[in-house]
């Protein structure tokens, strides 16, 4: 086990908090994640992501990717077409998250050994 990181004083704790809570603010919930790495394997349309991520409705989905887009993670295309076609992708700023995806990915991994194995 690692050693809990030392802070000098409570100022050093609050310049640590306060950047968590607003990635948190904007990652938060049980769907923004699965969108952003649904996204991260490719552009896609709104039911090719409906399809992928198990669960989420389709008033949901929307939902999360207004709120995606309005944050700068996700871009959403519409093309001049007949019909008319949308399509969503990760921005630059969306891949930024790509570190934090993966490490979040294999604590996950070691959670679930640690606490689902015998």
């Amino acid at each position: 086990m690692e050693k809990p990181i030392e802070h000098k004083n409570h100022g050093e704790c609050q310049k640590m908090i306060l950047p968590v809570r607003d990635a948190l603010e904007i990652l938060s919930g049980k769907w923004k994640l699965p969108i952003i790495i649904s996204l991260s394997f490719g552009n896609k349309r709104f039911s090719q992501m409906a399809k992928e991520i198990p669960n989420i409705t389709d008033k949901m989905l929307s939902k999360e990717l207004r709120d995606l887009e309005a944050n700068q993670l996700i871009k959403r295309t519409v093309f001049d077409a007949i019909p008319i076609v949308v399509e969503y992708s990760m921005t630059e700023y969306g891949y930024s998250l790509e570190n934090v995806i993966a490490e979040l990915r294999t604590w996950g991994m070691e959670h679930r050994k640690r606490i689902m194995t015998p």
